[in-house]
């Protein structure tokens, strides 16, 4: 963690345009898995007697407002005339939508690696990350349900942070139309399941005021902005692991060639940053020092 390191994670992080990607993201992933959820609530709700809103309600603690608006988003779900309707057109709009969303997602892989532009010709991945997407939220929700003991659900999260960390090497395999290797995106798929799985534990804890405030604050519009919220942090720590698990393959792949910089490099650089730091505070403190050494004139 020298700061010639240090400076090229941030450099990379610029390059991505990490906060813009992140936003990207964010708005991408709000309409494909609203859409998803709503989808897959119906489809659940015909196979038998199962209530999603309930669950929902029940994981995160919600009430008030928030328990009303997921209510209100799954209660067209759980009548019979409506879920006859969710059928070819319903799923063929979810399936575009989480396209959209793995396109974004692949700008990322490969503006972080470097990589040529692939857009749509990549989408037969893309559909497979689909199918992918779907048997690992299967999984997440199953350690969910079955480990959660609490609000903060430690074990749950635990395990999720394993499964995390191969879904997301696959998505960059996949995404990347295997343009990148599983070595390559073994320390960008650690990052982003640790960092992903401390945001979790955070989120568990802090969403459920969020949600409750703003949907009783703003009703449904207020949801919204719950949910963009908290997919916006989610996918910032994706985007920073994305940068940082690029610079940490690129860093171990110059140590393992013999090109890591000596102890005293390190310190002279570490030194130097102090230095600058000093000499900036000791500007400011000359500039501000007239201003403090003025006193009113006597009256």
């Amino acid at each position: 963690m020298r700061p010639a390191f240090t400076l090229r994670v941030l450099n990379r992080f610029q390059k991505v345009a990490g906060f813009d990607r992140s936003m990207a993201l964010a708005s991408s992933a709000l309409t494909a898995f609203v859409p998803l959820a709503i989808l897959s609530g119906a489809v659940l709700d015909l196979v038998g007697d199962h209530d999603v809103a309930a669950d929902i309600i029940d994981r995160y603690g919600l009430t008030g407002g928030g328990a009303d608006a997921v209510t209100d988003l799954f209660a067209s779900t759980a009548d019979p005339a409506t879920s006859t309707g969710v059928g070819i057109v319903g799923t063929l709009f979810v399936i575009i939508s989480v396209l959209g969303f793995s396109r974004a997602a692949q700008r990322v892989f490969e503006q972080a690696w470097d990589l040529k532009p692939l857009s749509v010709r990549n989408t037969p991945n893309g559909l497979l990350w689909i199918l992918c997407s779907a048997v690992y939220l299967a999984l997440s929700g199953w350690a969910s349900a079955v480990l959660d003991r609490g609000r903060v659900g430690l074990a749950s999260a635990a395990c999720q942070a394993v499964l995390a960390t191969g879904f997301l090497v696959l998505t960059g395999r996949l995404l990347s139309s295997k343009r990148l290797s599983w070595r390559e995106l073994l320390p960008f798929g650690l990052l982003a399941a640790a960092l992903t799985a401390c945001y979790s534990v955070g989120a568990s804890i802090y969403l459920p005021h969020l949600f409750n405030t703003y949907a009783t604050d703003y009703g449904a519009l207020g949801a919204v902005f719950a949910l963009i919220s908290a997919l916006f942090g989610a996918m910032l720590v994706v985007v920073g692991a994305a940068a940082l698990g690029r610079e940490v393959y690129d860093e171990l792949g110059r140590i393992r060639a013999g090109q890591r910089p000596p102890d005293d490099e390190v310190r002279r650089e570490w030194d130097a940053v102090v230095e600058e730091v000093h000499s900036r505070w000791r500007t400011a403190r000359r500039q501000l020092s007239p201003h403090r050494g003025r006193r009113p004139p006597p009256g």
